[in-house]
């Protein structure tokens, strides 16, 4: 039984993902797909548009068959680490025969070999990465730039590398496929190529298929009926019951109050003590606070913005101030062991069936009460399900509580 592996954030679901689940399913020849889902909180530093729940119904009315979380310990990590512990989940499963993920390069055979020279963060890689972020260069950049002199040690092409890496899903791609090998994993990768829209379009180009950035852009400058054409119906359906609930839209901006207490009340030393926060951005971030012309996430993210330090980055960071994830929780050390339970958010019937085996096969524990398992990374998941609750347009007890209520959904 072939079952192939999604990672996924879902925000929204839209027209481009539900052609990318059409071809994981044909590629791998597929009778089950498995989807490892971000929270509540998602890789590039911000909030969902609705919460994971919500998410995982679109994730099981496309047709999969299992949604597993990404703990927050990964879901809002850069992209090594991010698809490490996505890689690892679908690993542990031992049913999951395939990963497919999208990129911009359409085909495996130009990041093969780069993950296979990539793979043992050599120690020419780590030096050669120093030097570029020393020139000032973001780390996405300073990565790109290294990964290519390190491959043309090697005898490969550096301009070609770094075209490859600089396009953000080649690049995600290459960490799926590094995380494969580091995990010495039997899982086989496939990939399909992005269509009609670019990860970081701001508006749509065609006239199905946007990027979940311009459906978001969209949904917040004309509504539902400006994003209809690029969701499937029942995306459209769940995010207007989820609004009309006051459980939606959530932006950054929803958690103003929030991450300004805790800015504000935290010295330079504490707030230095955060995960992801270095090279004395505490001190800047301190320094610009009085200064704003408004208490706004999105004015501090443009002061706080330079050449160095990425939108992403420094909303990664923020976010690390809003959840108190401390450096000291999710060093590279804690990360390398990998996620340490599977958090089941929803199934169909073919999922249930992939349960019963994993009972079987799975090398972690199977979670589908938050209450059955005591874990750190639980933990974490269940304090940011209650900070992104507590941001709803509509707040309610039982939303806040939610996570330790909610029993997976099921299709």
């Amino acid at each position: 039984m072939n079952t192939v592996g999604l990672i996924v954030e879902y925000n929204p679901l839209h027209n481009g993902h539900a052609f990318h689940f059409a071809e994981a399913k044909r590629l791998a020849g597929a009778d089950a797909v498995v989807a490892v889902m971000s929270g509540d909180f998602l890789q590039r530093g911000e909030p969902a548009i609705v919460n994971k729940w919500a998410r995982t119904e679109m994730a099981l009315h496309l047709g999969a068959d299992l949604v597993l979380e990404l703990p927050v310990a990964y879901a809002v990590q850069p992209a090594e680490w991010f698809a490490y512990g996505a890689v690892a989940l679908l690993e542990a499963t031992g049913v999951v025969t395939h990963l497919c993920f999208g990129s911009e390069a359409g085909a495996l055979e130009a990041l093969l070999p780069l993950s296979r020279q990539l793979a043992d963060e050599s120690a020419a890689l780590k030096a050669a990465v120093a030097e570029e972020l020393a020139t000032g260069a973001s780390y996405p950049a300073a990565y790109a730039a290294a990964a290519a002199r390190t491959c043309a040690g090697d005898g490969g092409d550096a301009a070609a590398a770094r075209a490859l890496l600089m396009q953000p899903n080649n690049s995600l791609g290459l960490h799926y496929l590094i995380a494969l090998r580091r995990l010495q994993s039997g899982i086989a990768p496939l990939t399909v190529r992005r269509r009609a829209a670019g990860y970081h379009d701001a508006a749509p180009t065609d006239a199905a298929i946007a990027s979940a950035t311009a459906v978001r852009a969209l949904l917040a400058e004309g509504g539902l009926e400006a994003a209809a054409p690029y969701l499937p119906l029942f995306t459209a359906d769940i995010l207007a019951r989820e609004f009309a609930a006051g459980r939606g839209p959530v932006t950054w901006n929803s958690f103003e109050r929030q991450l300004f207490h805790r800015l504000l009340l935290c010295t330079p030393e504490e707030l230095a003590d955060h995960h992801e926060m270095n090279e004395g951005l505490q001190f800047r971030i301190k320094k610009l606070l009085p200064g704003l012309e408004s208490p706004s996430v999105t004015e501090l993210l443009k002061q706080l913005k330079t050449k160095r330090y990425t939108h992403t980055k420094l909303q990664r960071t923020l976010l690390h101030v809003l959840l108190q994830h401390h450096r000291s929780a999710l060093t590279p050390e804690a990360l390398s062991g990998g996620p340490g339970y599977l958090r089941v958010l929803g199934f169909s019937d073919k999922g249930q069936e992939l349960l019963k085996r994993m009972k079987t096969t799975s090398s972690l524990p199977v979670v589908t009460r938050a209450a059955g398992l005591d874990d750190p990374q639980l933990e974490l998941d269940l304090r940011a399900s209650a900070a992104y609750a507590s941001a709803m347009p509509k707040r309610e007890m039982s939303d806040l509580f939610r996570d330790y209520r909610q029993p997976p959904i099921r299709l």
